[in-house]
């Protein structure tokens, strides 16, 4: 009996490293991981020109309209 559980924890460990992920899906998933943390910091520095954007035109639509009172 002593055998037979020893078999089993062998087969268990044996199974358990199998079903681990390969070397291959692990570099497709750190490739896959820099394409997103890229694709993010993309969108967060397209959002930051559209900020940046949107605050010089408010300013020179405000510098536009003092001047127009100034006048």
């Amino acid at each position: 009996m002593k055998i037979f559980a020893q078999i089993l924890v062998v087969a268990g460990l044996a199974t358990f490293v199998a079903c681990g992920p390969s070397a291959e899906q692990l570099a497709e998933q750190a490739r896959l991981d820099s394409i997103r943390i890229a694709d993010s910091i993309a969108l967060v520095e397209a959002e930051a020109v559209r900020i940046q954007d949107s605050i010089n035109a408010a300013l020179a639509a405000d510098t536009t309209a003092t001047e127009l009172v100034v006048e």
